[in-house]
Order: structure tokens, then sequence, then C-alpha cells
């Protein structure tokens, strides 16, 4: 369950009076957006030691998430979008492996709320790629 304030952040994506569409639509992506705000959020925390570190690779990764599913949704071609699909997939476990680290080196204490959307973005993403496969099973994944 979404907080009032998470969804405050995402409507700023959408100018007034403009309607979403395409990978705008998708709510994996949304909550991805999410992820990626909480992100910069908690890695602006980290020592300035980590700015060139693991704050800007955590970063990275967060944006990676998004991007890539906007991108394959944008490609009108259902192999190529499961390759994104898979590419985002990649990059939401480096994220966790880097939260992790994060938590075992003392720069954050808790990161359950992350974790969830984590959890949550895995799970739409695993969703996403066996419907593809199924809306299309001649096409060689």
């Amino acid at each position: 369950m979404r907080s009032r304030g998470q969804e405050v952040e995402r409507s700023e994506i959408k100018k007034e009076g403009e309607k979403m569409s395409g990978f705008k639509e998708l709510k994996v992506w949304q909550i991805g957006i999410d992820l990626v705000l909480k992100v910069y959020k908690i890695t602006e925390s980290f020592p300035k030691s980590e700015i060139y570190g693991l704050s800007s690779q955590m970063r990275r990764c967060a944006v990676s998430i998004p991007s890539n599913i906007a991108e394959g949704s944008s490609r009108n071609n259902p192999k190529e979008f499961t390759q994104f699909l898979y590419i985002a997939q990649g990059s939401l476990s480096e994220l966790d492996t880097q939260f992790t680290l994060a938590q075992l080196l003392g720069y954050i204490k808790d990161f359950n709320q992350i974790e969830e959307l984590i959890r949550q973005i895995r799970s739409m993403l695993t969703g996403l790629i066996k419907a593809q496969k199924t809306q299309n099973p001649q096409t060689k994944f």
C-alpha cells in the first residue's frame, strides 16, 4: 500500500490535464520511479567518501530499472521488451545487493520499505516476462 506522499510524488510526473500513456501507465514503471526517488533521498545521507562509489552505483542501478522498462515497452517487439525487462531485473538485483552492503557498512539502519518495493518490482517484472512468453509462444526468448 502506498502512502499519500508517494502518490503526490508520482503525480508530479504528469502535467496538469495531460493523460499518461504507454510505459507511464505500467504500474511496475510507476513503482520503479518511487524506488528511484527513495534511493536518491537515502543516499543523500551517505558519507561524502561514497559520492563516487556506492551512492553513485545505487542511483545508477535504481534509474536503470524504470528506464529499461520504458525503453523496452517502446520497442513494439515482444522479444526486445522481454530482454529489457530482464535487464531491469538484473539492475534490481544489483540494487538489492548494494542495499545489503550499505546496511552492513552502517550507512542505513532499516530498509524494510525499500525491500518491499524491490519485492513488488521483482514480482511484477517476473509476471510481465511470463505474460510476454505466454502471449507470444512462437517467439524464441
